[in-house]
């Protein structure tokens, strides 16, 4: 362990582990207030000596108050580059799509400083900090070597101001990233065990054989629990009756197992899981409490339906369809990962939510796990043995939430539905409901944009349990 007792002792500490000095970058980068210096330069480089415009290099996103301008500055605070970002579409909601552009460096510091490699990097990071899940920008051609290096895609060639330009796109793995985190090793782990049985492999819930009883189980992460115990309760019942209300069952109780270190904390996690049965009006029938040990919880619910809806009962052709409940907001302490909808309303307000696939019966459905709503739809996809194109534009999302937190977070209440064109809306109470999207041939989710692109986020199997 190295003690840092100043900026001298951290230098040689480091110097004495890494055998050289490390390079101070003459400049550092910042979120700019003042544009003036950024807007002056952009005009010595674009108007004066490049002639890429007549006049005045500013246009309509310089007057969008979401735009966000970077600039580097050296030592002294005199601007070297700037660079800028913003959604796309003027005057249009952010959907997630973000723009770059206007990527200038002072004729002084070109070359050699580094100047414009970070100004890019640092872009990149904001638009993803910003909730982007696509970031585009129209780079001069020459300038396409430097963005590949930078590890931006080509897209296609493009004219600006009259100039060959080439689009170009930065890879944003965020969906990807939490579907390998938390569904991948599903198939390989369950080898052999097919859960649910035959047409119900990976679904939300298990039908009982020779019955009309459906089973569905969850564990809540053992830190949640030690750190909320009391939302940790209301959640264990909340994910367990949305994964029976998947399947269009009637909720009939649940059983519940807690690890406590002592009766105390015991008392806090029933204490949500209580409030939860009360709000939802579902009865708890048994279950088992041990203490002197770390902190666990799982619930498992029993409901009824004599024809379950299976999560791959979709097919090629069939629309896709988001309702959720976009009431509440974010989670103290879990900002952009988990959304509180639920614990504000009535019983008939969760019952309806609850009861919408059994009163719709769609061709499949599935509630939105920790896969966020786009890993969920490649379960459903999956399941159905085919493909899914998600509409991002028309997904129904809370106006406070970025789409790229929106489509990767746990909801309170969503449900993905699949069935056949012209099928009416599941009557779902307050929870909002849209066609988002379409199941296709194929692997993989893709997500289709207002101009017609379309963007890979996930491009395999999402679990690997295959079809239902």
């Amino acid at each position: 362990m190295i003690a840092f007792d100043g900026p001298s002792r951290a230098a040689s500490e480091v110097v004495a582990l890494l055998g050289e000095r490390p390079v101070r970058p003459g400049f550092r980068i910042e979120q700019a207030d003042d544009l003036t210096a950024y807007r002056d330069l952009r005009r010595l480089v674009f108007v004066e000596e490049q002639e890429l415009f007549a006049g005045t290099d500013l246009d309509e996103h310089d007057d969008d108050p979401r735009t966000v301008v970077l600039v580097a500055r050296d030592d002294d605070g005199r601007v070297l580059g700037g660079v800028r970002l913003h959604p796309a579409r003027v005057d249009e909601p952010d959907i997630g799509w973000w723009q770059g552009g206007r990527l200038v460096v002072d004729p002084a510091s070109r070359g050699t400083s580094g100047v414009g490699p970070a100004l890019v990097r640092a872009a990149c990071a904001r638009a993803e900090a910003a909730g982007a899940l696509r970031f585009d920008a129209t780079v001069q051609a020459r300038n396409e070597a430097l963005f590949t290096r930078l590890g931006w895609a080509r897209v296609r060639d493009v004219v600006v101001a009259g100039r060959p330009h080439v689009l170009m796109r930065w890879p944003i793995g965020r969906i990807a990233a939490l579907v390998a985190a938390t569904k991948r090793d599903l198939g390989r782990l369950l080898h052999g065990l097919a859960p649910g049985g035959a047409g119900f492999v990976g679904d939300d819930g298990a039908p009982v054989p020779g019955s009309d009883l459906v089973a569905a189980c969850d564990a809540i992460v053992p830190s949640m629990v030690e750190r909320s115990p009391e939302w940790a309760g209301w959640c264990s019942v909340l994910v367990n009756l949305n994964d029976l209300a998947a399947m269009g069952a009637e909720p009939v109780g649940l059983l519940d197992a807690i690890g406590a270190r002592d009766v105390s904390f015991a008392s806090r996690v029933l204490s949500g899981l209580r409030m939860a049965c009360t709000a939802y009006d579902v009865p708890v029938l048994g279950g088992h409490t041990q203490f002197g040990v770390p902190a666990a919880l799982s619930v498992t619910a029993l409901g009824r339906t004599a024809h379950p809806v299976p999560a791959g009962g979709g097919k090629p052709g069939h629309h896709i369809r988001l309702t959720a409940d976009l009431g509440g907001g974010w989670r103290a302490g879990h900002q952009g990962r988990q959304w509180d909808s639920t614990s504000t309303r009535r019983t008939p307000e969760l019952r309806a939510m609850l009861g919408s696939v059994a009163a719709a019966r769609p061709k499949a459905a599935k509630d939105v796990s920790m896969a966020g709503v786009v890993g969920t739809l490649g379960m459903l996809a999956e399941a159905s043995g085919c493909a899914a194109v998600l509409d991002v534009a028309a997904v129904p999302r809370p106006r406070t939430a970025t789409v790229g937190d929106w489509l990767t977070c746990f909801p309170g209440f969503a449900m993905l539905t699949a069935d056949d064109p012209g099928a009416p809306a599941p009557p779902a109470g307050p929870a909002e409901s849209a066609l988002c999207g379409a199941l296709v041939g194929g692997r993989g989710v893709a997500l289709r944009w207002p101009d017609g692109d379309v963007t890979d986020a996930v491009t395999d199997a999402v679990t690997g349990m295959g079809l239902a």
